[in-house]
C-alpha cells in the first residue's frame, strides 16, 4: 500500500475492511473502496462541492476537454514505465485519471502501472470511486499528503493547488511531475459574457524549486455549446460560479449558445 497514517506517518497495511498502522490508528474503508485520510482541516479547504463536481462530470462527459486528456495521457505515458507508480494529486472525479490509466493499459498491460489517487472533496472521491483503472484512492491534502517517501514516479496535478515540497518528497529519485495550468486566453469568452470588462488570466511563474523544467506543451482550441445545459455545466464548475454578481450570473445561464478558448499548459519536470 502505498499511503500511509497521516496521524504518525507510519506504513499502512490493508486488514480486512480498514487499513492500520503499527501503531494501531485503523482507517475504515468507505463502500466505495476508498479511504479518508483527512486529519481535520488539513489544507484549509473541504474542496469542490457536490454541485461543482457533478457540473464537472457533465460537461467532461461531453468530451469538450478530451484533447487535454489526451495530452496528459500521451504525455505520461512517455514519462512512466512498466511497474511505475502514478499519484493524481488533487484528481477531482477522475475523469483525466481514467484515460491515463486507460492509456498506460493499452501501451504496457493492465495492472503494469499503479494508478493512485487522492482528492480533499470526499463528493469527488466517490465519483471516482466509479472510474477504472484508479488502484487506490484515498480523501487527503496535496499539502499534507499521505504518501511513502520516495514511492511515486510520477505526480500529475491538473488544476489543483501546487504543494511542491509536498510533490518532492513523494517522488523517486528523478521522479516526474506533470502539470497543466490554464492559459492566459483560458475560458476568455465565458469571461466576456460574465464581465463588462474581461480580463487574460496572468502568467504563472513556472519555476518551481526542487524541479528542472523538461517540456512544456501548449494546447489551444475553440469550444462551442450549442445547449443551456452544457453553458451551465461549464460555469458551475468554475470559480466564476460563487465570484460573479447577479447581472453576470443571470446573462450567462440566460444563454442558448457560447463559443469560447480553451488554452492549457502542459509543464513536465524531473526531480532534482
Amino acid at each position: 500500500m502505498y499511503f500511509i497514517c497521516p496521524k504518525c506517518g507510519a506504513p499502512l497495511k490493508e486488514v480486512g475492511a480498514a487499513c492500520k498502522c503499527p501503531a494501531g490508528h485503523s482507517f475504515d474503508k468507505s463502500r466505495e473502496g476508498y479511504y479518508n485520510l483527512l486529519l481535520g482541516s488539513s489544507g484549509g479547504t473541504h474542496g469542490d462541492n457536490k454541485e461543482m463536481i457533478e457540473a464537472r462530470r457533465l460537461f467532461l462527459s461531453l468530451g469538450h476537454y478530451r484533447p487535454l486528456a489526451e495530452l496528459v495521457a500521451e504525455m505520461a505515458a512517455k514519462s512512466i514505465h512498466a511497474g511505475g507508480v502514478i499519484l493524481d494529486a488533487g484528481l477531482g472525479e477522475g475523469y483525466y485519471t481514467e484515460i491515463v490509466a486507460q492509456k498506460l493499459a493499452a501501451q504496457y498491460g493492465d495492472g503494469e502501472v499503479k494508478v493512485i489517487g487522492f482528492d480533499i472533496s470526499k463528493d469527488a472521491v466517490r465519483r471516482a470511486a466509479k472510474r477504472r483503472g484508479i488502484s487506490s484512492l484515498a480523501v487527503a491534502s496535496s499539502y499534507h499528503m499521505p504518501i511513502k517517501e520516495g514511492s511515486v514516479d510520477l505526480v500529475l496535478n491538473i488544476f489543483s493547488p501546487q504543494a511542491a515540497e509536498q510533490t518532492h518528497r513523494a517522488l523517486k529519485p528523478s521522479g516526474k511531475f506533470l502539470m497543466v495550468i490554464p492559459g492566459e486566453e483560458h475560458l476568455f469568452g465565458l469571461k466576456e459574457k460574465i464581465y463588462e470588462t474581461p480580463y487574460k488570466n496572468a502568467p504563472e511563474n513556472t519555476d518551481i524549486a526542487g524541479f528542472e523544467l523538461l517540456e512544456k506543451r501548449e494546447l489551444r482550441y475553440t469550444v462551442s455549446l450549442g445547449a443551456p445545459e452544457e453553458i451551465s455545466a461549464l460555469f458551475m464548475m468554475t470559480p466564476y460560479a460563487y465570484r460573479t454578481s447577479k447581472e453576470g450570473r443571470e446573462r450567462v445561464l440566460s444563454l442558448d449558445t457560447l463559443s469560447t478558448e480553451a488554452h492549457f499548459i502542459a509543464l513536465l519536470y524531473e526531480k532534482k
